[in-house]
């Protein structure tokens, strides 16, 4: 869904700390209209003193006021590091919510299913699930106890159904015991890191059901290789450049002048898809767009999120409206 160009302001009411490194945010805002679950709002997050957009999903609102929860990654390109300076009285600019993970309320029962700060999301929907009274069970995974967020507005949401997973303590969720066991039509919504979300498709794929009912959101850029610099080139253009750890391939290839598409930045609208000619290293495929086997194929990627563990990297952007080229410049 491509969003509007309008930005808000918004005040800061009130933080507090959830865990040592999560933090919630109470905001006041313009918005009269009524708060869904799923939604979220991107905000403007100023790193190395440029404007930069970051997403964060909706977890409360209350007449004007809408909460989100920020989790502190120092190895990120510096959003949280900017939303954690923020301070009661501080004002930042928003668009207003959008919806790419709505709750369906006409499915026989739910599980959901997060891992660290995904649980933002699911905040509200099991509120409203259990508003409802539908029959739902929430996994909650999480490395040690004090990782814990919402727990007490989980557990008296849900009750017994909520139940946390420790994975230092009893080892990963069982999801395909959790799929085996969900009733029949049931719908999973799943927000996690990004190997979570592949061995929900795999597994889910596996059991047979209805593709469309496992419905999932993506959070923050997280691999399975840590941010390492590497080298991009677009051999058409006469562009070759440094892509810093703490930058996308998609920023760098924007901060050149080439043409390359994009919407949602999250890895899951496909918008920006680049073609790879050539590799030298591993890719690490961060998006929820492309299948397994695609990922597997190492022929296309999403230049928003996915990126090289080092090495050097040869593309062929799919929309060629490019303006302004700058060759060879280079970041770091």
């Amino acid at each position: 869904m491509r969003q509007s160009d309008h930005w808000d302001w918004l005040t800061v009411v009130e933080t507090r700390l959830l865990t040592p490194t999560i933090r919630e945010f109470t905001l006041k805002t313009p918005w009269t209209a009524p708060s869904a679950p799923g939604e979220h709002i991107d905000v403007e997050a100023i790193i190395d003193g440029q404007p930069d957009i970051r997403s964060y999903s909706i977890v409360g609102a209350d007449g004007p006021l809408r909460r989100i929860a920020v989790k502190a990654a120092p190895e990120s390109r510096g959003g949280s590091r900017y939303m954690w300076t923020l301070e009661p009285g501080a004002r930042l600019k928003a668009r207003a919510p959008s919806n790419d993970f709505e709750l369906s309320l006409g499915a026989p029962a739910y599980l959901l299913i997060a891992g660290g700060i995904g649980v933002t999301p699911m905040v509200a929907m099991a509120e409203r699930l259990a508003q409802r009274g539908a029959k739902a069970r929430m996994l909650y995974a999480v490395r040690t106890p004090d990782e814990l967020a919402y727990a007490d507005v989980l557990t008296a949401a849900l009750g017994e159904a909520f139940e946390p997973v420790i994975e230092n303590e009893t080892g990963r969720a069982d999801l395909a015991a959790a799929f085996a066991t969900l009733p029949e039509g049931g719908e999973a919504y799943i927000c996690g890191p990004i190997g979570m979300l592949d061995a929900a498709r795999r597994l889910w794929a596996a059991s047979g059901r209805p593709r469309a009912n496992l419905r999932f959101e993506t959070f923050g850029s997280s691999g399975r290789y840590a941010n390492a610099p590497f080298t991009v080139r677009v051999p058409r253009l006469g562009v070759e450049a440094i892509v810093p750890e703490n930058r996308s391939l998609l920023e760098v290839l924007e901060e050149l002048g080439v043409g390359v598409l994009a919407d949602c930045r999250r890895g899951e609208c496909g918008l920006c898809v680049v073609d790879v000619v050539e590799r030298h290293g591993e890719l690490d495929h961060r998006d929820v767009f492309f299948s397994p086997e695609q990922q597997a194929e190492g022929k296309r990627m999403c230049a928003c999120v996915s990126r090289l563990a080092g090495g050097e990297l040869t593309i062929e952007p799919a929309y060629r409206g490019d303006v302004s080229i700058t060759p060879s410049k280079v970041f770091g």
